[in-house]
């Protein structure tokens, strides 16, 4: 291995060295620690820690790194307190998951690192939100990225390369080419010679690293990264390693030719470094020994300082409250001025107003800038906020997703406009695995709203008509907002944008210009979890939401029936059950509307929660009416079949009769 054409100051090499030294005996011992049953699984970067240190070595601390599971040397090297990596892989409280998530699924803002998600492709978008807060406050800093070769061949690889050429990021895409996606070899994973060649589809510079060779990588590194300040860019770099244990240790490596592992055994990057050390005579073996004994002795404390921390004591009410950050909402009250307005105009208002107040916020989506998105909500954004907080994207929802959580991660705000909430599909596991997950398993909230046009009666079909709000409603750690009328969609928007926890914020496109409101004209908020009590009677109680408070509404005065209590939830999570209890007790009969399709659906809980707690106030069945368990179909007619609207009707008056 050639050391000497990288000059790097001697005190430094030792440095280096003894920075590669610490993960490595780490491991040796987390390996015993494994076969006695004291932690729970380990993946091994034994042979790649020239790659972590190498890297974390060459960034400054203020420098974020998402790191990977064999990436032990970038949180050594970080200086992160040993005894709280043994605690959080011993899944104790000082740990930095409270017990909640386990190995490396975990980050620190303190030390600038932001850990993955099981699902590995997420977290390259994020560095990309990262690295644009940065250059939108004009901070020269780099992001550093991690992922193996087994990665690049997600789809969120592709998006979040793509995305960081276009925005010219100052990301450093590091790809750890190891040899094997779990026991796939790389001949099978995919056909180009080298990952590196990948970024000339992107227009993006790129370069080859031995991965083994701790002076190439941070030599390498700290050069682009020193360039890449002044002149953001992003950069992938194809680090050439092998992984000498097992995907995690369960695997094994039967599946690996002994010659193959025989010739990396050779290349082994700690082994070969300390060998050149000693025949320059920068170190002698005494001092090796020193270096071994002063980490074991370190280890071996912080250990015990593990060991004797008490297991957690599980507490029902903590783990519940700590799934959102706590957000201390202020009412704004609305001004006396108003002016109606349509429920598209209220949004686009309030989304303004919001950007005037946050400094910090950034609107991101497909044509949301000259376009001024498909719906017209950001017309005119771009003359007021310039196109750097008012960003066209890619069509790639995954990657801007994530993109919205890593400006949250690095102190911005955003709001990302799903063209139509069909596509959040496409953006789905950064949604429910991270924005969700994230401060619940380590503390870190997402400071994230997804916009969602959504709903039919427009004849727009199977992928522009969807109502899917109980596809995030299942998934704790999300609020969810779907408002009815525009005077809350501006006020409920205000404080989805505020709250520091991940909005989902749904908006009835055949609202959007049918639905008209007296709207204060200034800035307000509308809190959470409050139902609105939109008409008052004895008789029976309406519980529904969107468009269905206006076809309920219609129904009525169709029908009518002039003793109802009408409940527009407004928000579904958090979810106003008290007010349903309150109104069924008073009428002893419910019937449940939604727009979506009925079984699994909102109502479904609704009355599940109705009979568990007001079974003795009811005087008739809870009625549930939502639409066909069809995809929501183009034709016209087919539409009306399919929407609840006429079946409401019915079913509303045989309960009243009932």
């Amino acid at each position: 291995m050639d050391y000497k054409q990288f000059k790097v100051d001697k005190d430094f090499q030792i440095k280096l060295y003894k920075s590669m030294l610490l993960p490595r005996m780490i491991e040796e011992k987390m390996l015993i620690l494994l076969r006695q049953g004291k932690i729970s699984k380990w993946f091994s970067g034994i042979g790649q820690e020239a790659i972590s240190v190498g890297v974390a070595s060459a960034l400054n601390n203020d420098e974020y790194i998402l790191p990977m599971h064999r990436n032990l040397g970038i949180f050594t090297t970080r200086n992160i307190p040993l005894h709280r990596l043994f605690a959080q892989w011993q899944g104790k409280a000082s740990g930095f998951t409270q017990g909640r998530d386990r190995s490396f699924h975990f980050g620190t803002q303190e030390y600038r690192i932001i850990g993955m998600i099981s699902h590995l492709g997420p977290q390259l978008g994020v560095a990309d939100g990262i690295a644009l807060a940065h250059k939108l406050r004009n901070e020269k800093k780099v992001t550093a990225v991690f992922t193996g070769e087994g990665a690049t061949s997600e789809g969120d690889f592709h998006e979040a390369l793509n995305v960081a050429s276009v925005w010219d990021l100052p990301v450093l895409f590091c790809v750890e080419n190891n040899g094997y996606g779990l026991s796939t070899p790389t001949n099978e994973q995919f056909k180009c010679e080298h990952l590196a060649d990948k970024g000339i589809g992107y227009g993006m510079e790129s370069h080859i690293i031995d991965g083994n060779n701790i002076l190439e990588v941070y030599t390498r590194v700290r050069t682009l990264a020193q360039d890449m300040r002044n002149r953001p860019r992003p950069v992938l770099l194809e680090f050439k390693t092998f992984r000498m244990r097992g995907h995690e240790e369960a695997s094994g490596t039967k599946y690996v030719p002994q010659e193959l592992m025989d010739t990396w055994a050779a290349k082994d990057p700690l082994d070969n470094f300390k060998q050149f050390l000693l025949k320059q005579d920068i170190v002698n073996m005494e001092s090796i020994e020193e270096f071994q004994k002063d980490i074991q002795d370190k280890i071996d404390s912080h250990l015990q300082m593990a060991f004797n921390e008490d297991a957690i004591v599980p507490n029902e009410s903590k783990e519940l409250i700590e799934v959102y950050k706590t957000f201390d909402f202020k009412l704004i009250e609305p001004s006396i001025h108003t002016k109606s307005i349509r429920l598209v105009d209220a949004i686009s208002q309030g989304l303004k107003q919001s950007m005037q107040r946050f400094e910090n916020l950034v609107i991101m989506g497909q044509d949301v800038a000259d376009y001024g998105g498909v719906f017209k909500i950001t017309e005119g954004f771009i003359n007021d906020f310039g196109k750097e907080r008012v960003r066209n994207t890619p069509i790639c929802e995954s990657a801007i997703v994530s993109a919205a959580m890593g400006l949250s991660i690095n102190g911005m705000k955003a709001v990302m406009e799903m063209q139509f909430a069909d596509f959040a599909s496409t953006g789905f596991n950064p949604i429910v695995n991270y924005l969700a997950k994230s401060y619940y398993r380590w503390g870190e909230h997402a400071d994230v709203v997804i916009r969602m046009p959504c709903g039919g009666g427009v004849a727009a079909g199977p992928f522009h008509s969807q109502t899917n709000e109980a596809w995030f409603t299942k998934t704790p750690g999300l609020k969810v907002v779907y408002p009815a009328f525009p005077y809350d969609a501006k006020g409920l928007l205000a404080t989805a944008i505020e709250d520091p926890n991940p909005v989902l914020f749904f908006e009835h496109k055949g609202l959007y210009r049918s639905s008209y409101q007296e709207v204060p004209v200034d800035y307000y908020t509308l809190p959470f979890g409050k139902a609105s009590l939109i008409r008052e009677g004895a008789s029976i109680t309406i519980v529904t939401y969107g468009a269905g408070v206006h076809w309920a509404l219609e129904t009525l005065d169709t029908l009518g029936i002039d003793s109802a209590d009408v409940l527009d939830l407004r928000t579904l999570q958090p979810l106003d059950i008290d007010a349903v209890y309150s109104s069924v007790r008073k009428t002893g009969k419910l019937i449940i509307l939604q727009e979506d399709s009925l079984f699994g659906g909102i109502a479904s809980d609704i009355s599940a929660l109705v009979m568990e707690h007001c079974f003795e106030y009811l005087d008739g069945p809870i009625k549930r009416v939502g639409s066909l368990e069809t995809p929501i179909p183009f034709n016209s007619a087919l539409e009306a079949q399919y929407l609840p609207k006429d079946r409401f009707a019915v079913i509303l008056q045989e309960l009243i009769a009932y």
